[in-house]
């Protein structure tokens, strides 16, 4: 038997599975959208805000009040900035490293699982065209067998390779758009984490203001004399 005929056979086997496939997919694409969206809720906070706090907090000297006011707070955004604060007597350099290695880190905990709905989205149409292509084998295969005359069978096959692209389609288009929607919001809370982190980083480096000089001592009597003494 040729490689024709074995595949002959696997698709004389109907396009049934592809859809009940199609449907496993999906329901794991709704799993992760649905765990991915609690995930970015329940990490979200008003960053504006966490802002003005934290930075009103800095100005005033008090770093120890910051970090705890950061690590009371579970945004992503309070991570990055609190890896900035880790040990500020380490020089801004550090603190920006730091900050730069904790962004990294929070956008691969909210990029978790959505590889996923990705590959879903751009995958499941080819799935569903696979369907397509097997019950217009089995269709041609029933036309054969019945002399060129089309029946009630060859029509139900052609229907069923429709509606595999259909289901195909169907899973694709919810799954791009979780995906599209999580990686704006995800780009979003970066963008405002790296805002955030050039004030503090900013206010880090601020230098204090200079001192006044101290007044100049009076000069002493002895040693004054002495210098009228050398003017005469």
């Amino acid at each position: 038997m040729d490689i024709q005929q074995k595949l002959t056979g696997f698709a004389m086997m109907g396009a049934t599975w592809i859809m009940w496939l199609l449907v496993a997919l999906s329901v794991g694409g709704v799993a992760v959208a649905i765990e991915r969206a609690i995930y970015l809720i329940s990490t979200s906070e008003n960053v504006r805000r966490l802002k003005q706090q934290i930075l009103a907090l800095l100005r005033a000297g008090e770093v120890d009040e910051a970090r705890a006011r950061l690590a009371r707070s579970r945004s992503h955004v309070a991570r990055i900035i609190s890896a900035a604060l880790a040990d500020p007597g380490d020089g801004t350099a550090s603190a920006e490293e730091r900050m730069s290695g904790a962004t990294q880190l929070a956008k691969l905990r909210m990029e978790k699982r959505l590889a996923f709905l990705g590959t879903l989205g751009s995958n499941a149409p080819f799935i569903g065209l696979l369907g397509t292509v097997i019950g217009i084998i089995r269709a041609f295969h029933q036309l054969n067998d019945a002399a060129g005359k089309v029946t009630s069978g060859l029509m139900s096959e052609v229907g069923e390779a429709l509606v595999a692209t259909a289901i195909g389609i169907l899973v694709a288009l919810p799954a791009i758009a979780f995906y599209n929607a999580f990686q704006r919001i995800i780009k979003a809370r970066l963008a405002r984490a790296q805002a955030f982190g050039n004030e503090v980083l900013a206010v880090l480096k601020a230098e204090p203001s200079p001192q006044t000089a101290p007044p100049a001592l009076p000069a002493h009597d002895g040693l004054a004399g002495n210098l009228r003494q050398v003017r005469v």
